[in-house]
């Protein structure tokens, strides 16, 4: 007996639930212009999710940021998270952003995803198409069809995930995860505390250099979900516009790094979309090891309870010297 795919399993039940009544439409993915560019997409039919309805090794989008305009209209939506997702839903809960008396969880296993700039690297061109074979993608180009590993192309992200666990869900496909607290995803950032100041301001300049400030990362941000971004105030003197100085260079990412201290759940979204390849969430994940270090440890995103620590008070808060000597060589 053939074993049932987890892709076929997520179509039976978004097709039970939409014709029992219990959702009014399903958010997931469909294939985008590229074989490997997997989208999110909302689904109001059973013939909607035969005809496009996708789950493979390059769905890495995050869909719970769209569930903060879906879960305000009328009905329920079944949505489809992997591990990391279900954190930042819990974060967005939390905050009042979604509704999530209108969301229907299920949870998808998630062993990683695919890094198509990877597969690139390694030589391929010309990709036509994208099959999984087992532990391999087959890769179909205009000059024939080659293999690559999985493990040798998974995203540098999910090689350093903090959790296979799922913190909420209503019901879930196949096994859940655990937590690894040994992911090693601060080892880079350690690095970047190695160097010398001028080394590290070096490195954020010739990285921040190459934005093209398409807003990217802040579009797809489930942290950034004001009504109105400060830097699409017109009298900002910022506002959607690529950046005139080295000045304004650093101000748009250094500001949205603060802005999601604390509640950032690191995932890696605003990497991931950035079509100059920026390193962003190395910004974030220094802020979370900051406040895991003064602090104590803390995860965004875990439940939705909680009050991150930059905005509660104890008496075992770190004083301001204390924050300050941490910047001082």
């Amino acid at each position: 007996m053939q074993e049932i795919t987890v892709k076929e399993t997520m179509v039976k039940r978004a097709k039970e639930l939409l014709a029992d009544g219990t959702v009014t439409r399903v958010i997931g993915w469909k294939a985008g212009e590229f074989a490997y560019d997997s989208t999110p997409a909302v689904f109001e039919s059973a013939e909607e999710i035969d005809k496009d309805f996708v789950y493979d090794g390059f769905c890495a989008a995050n869909v719970s940021k769209y569930l903060v305009k879906e879960s305000a209209k009328e009905g329920k939506i079944l949505a489809f998270l992997k591990p990391c997702d279900t954190f930042s839903l819990n974060q967005l809960t939390a905050e009042h952003r979604v509704n999530r008396d209108n969301i229907y969880v299920i949870g998808i296993p998630c062993e990683g995803k695919a890094d198509v700039n990877k597969i690139k690297s390694s030589g391929i061109d010309g990709i036509t198409g994208i099959e999984e074979d087992g532990d391999n993608y087959v890769v179909k180009t205009i000059y024939g069809d080659s293999s690559v590993a999985k493990a040798d192309v998974t995203a540098d992200r999910c090689l350093t995930c903090k959790s296979k666990h799922h913190v909420v869900y209503d019901e879930l496909i196949g096994e859940d995860g655990e937590d690894n607290p040994d992911c090693g995803r601060f080892d880079l950032v350690k690095k970047l505390e190695e160097m010398t100041s001028e080394e590290r301001f070096e490195f954020w300049r010739g990285e921040l250099s190459r934005c093209i400030r398409c807003n990217a990362c802040r579009n797809v941000c489930p942290a950034c979900t004001c009504e109105q971004c400060v830097f699409d105030n017109p009298n900002s003197g910022v506002a959607q516009k690529a950046a005139a100085d080295s000045f304004e260079e650093k101000n748009f990412h250094i500001i949205r790094a603060f802005h999601v201290a604390g509640r950032c759940t690191d995932c890696g979204e605003c990497s991931r979309v950035c079509p100059e390849h920026i390193p962003l969430h190395l910004l974030n994940r220094k802020f979370i090891k900051d406040i895991d270090e003064l602090y104590g440890d803390y995860t965004a995103g875990t439940d939705t309870e909680s009050r991150h620590p930059l905005t509660s008070y104890t008496f075992g808060d770190a004083e301001p010297s204390v924050v300050h000597e941490r910047g001082v060589e």
